[in-house]
């Protein structure tokens, strides 16, 4: 890194999608501005823009003041996107098409939590390594299904940038300064927000399933992956047990004695949750939603969603 770079002004502009999350957003802007205090002059200029040109609602009801959407010629070196809430709800062309003319200009593009999706919308991540937060991930592969995210922190994939969210933006910034200011400069800034551990890209957005499941047996763990994994049209349980080198009925045993739960309910409820999420988020009718968990009708999965959540599916999606 020459001394001229490192007095170079990168402009770094971030667009809000209404509902976004204030955490994902202050984890990515709020190292810039440490490091325009550590480096005693501004060597990041932070714009904030919204779809409309009014302040942004965060999803927490905080208002960030912003800007119209930038133009041609904008000078941004990079722009970030933050959307949170549903997919279903971003319905800005204005801001598709910002983000085509911004590619076309060379910005390079980045993208927070459901941010994301907004890209693949505009058609920019064909062929592209990403990742999304993993509560958009299946509205995101219900809509584009020839995409295939990665359940990563962050990925730097050339001149696109794609973070899961949350408190992830901290370590996707300690990268990007470390890429442009050197690993010493970029571990100041960590140590100033206390962020002693920086994670990995690579490093999983959620707990691991024995985290999540509170169980240690490996046959049983190989199974529910499998459950996660065939939401949509789910293996029987003699085929389970093969995967968890068990007999059937001691597959039976191994869910009654560490989930207190039957292998055909603990299927069901990892499909309905998974439906859930597309009622809340994706553009699916209900039938679709029934077919993408594998239910042989609608009825049939209305049943089983109101068993579960005591209300129908319709209701959910209203509110």
């Amino acid at each position: 890194m020459s001394s001229i770079d490192a007095k170079n002004l990168q402009h770094i502009g971030f667009i809000l999608i209404p509902g976004f999350a204030l955490m994902s957003y202050a984890s990515a802007s709020e190292p810039l501005r440490a490091a325009n205090l550590l480096a005693g002059r501004e060597i990041y200029r932070l714009s904030t823009f919204s779809p409309d040109g009014a302040s942004a609602l965060s999803s927490g009801g905080v208002p960030v003041p912003a800007a119209p959407l930038p133009g041609r010629g904008s000078g941004l070196g990079t722009v970030f996107v933050c959307a949170g809430g549903s997919p279903r709800d971003w319905h800005y062309p204005a801001v598709l098409a910002c983000l085509r003319q911004l590619a076309r200009e060379g910005v390079r593009s980045g993208r927070i939590s459901g941010g994301p999706y907004l890209l693949a919308a505009a058609g920019l991540l064909a062929d592209r390594d990403f990742t999304i937060h993993w509560e958009h991930a299946p509205a995101l592969l219900e809509s584009f299904p020839a995409l295939s995210p990665r359940q990563a922190r962050f990925v730097v994939d050339g001149n696109r940038i794609t973070c899961g969210g949350g408190i992830a933006p901290l370590d996707m910034m300690h990268a990007l300064i470390s890429e442009r200011m050197g690993p010493d400069f970029a571990r100041r800034v960590s140590d100033w927000y206390l962020h002693t551990e920086v994670g990995e890209p690579t490093a999983p957005q959620r707990g691991s399933l024995a985290e999540r499941y509170g169980v240690h047996h490996p046959g049983l763990l190989s199974v529910l992956e499998k459950m996660e994994e065939t939401i949509e049209m789910p293996l029987d349980r003699t085929a389970m047990a093969r995967i968890a080198g068990v007999t059937p009925r001691h597959l039976d045993r191994l869910f009654a004695a560490h989930l207190g739960s039957t292998f055909l309910d603990q299927y069901r409820r990892i499909r309905l949750q998974h439906a859930r999420r597309l009622l809340e988020q994706s553009p699916l009718s209900i039938s679709e939603i029934a077919v993408a968990t594998g239910f042989s009708s609608g009825a049939h999965f209305s049943r089983a969603y109101r068993n579960l959540y005591d209300m129908a599916p319709s209701e959910t999606r209203r509110t």
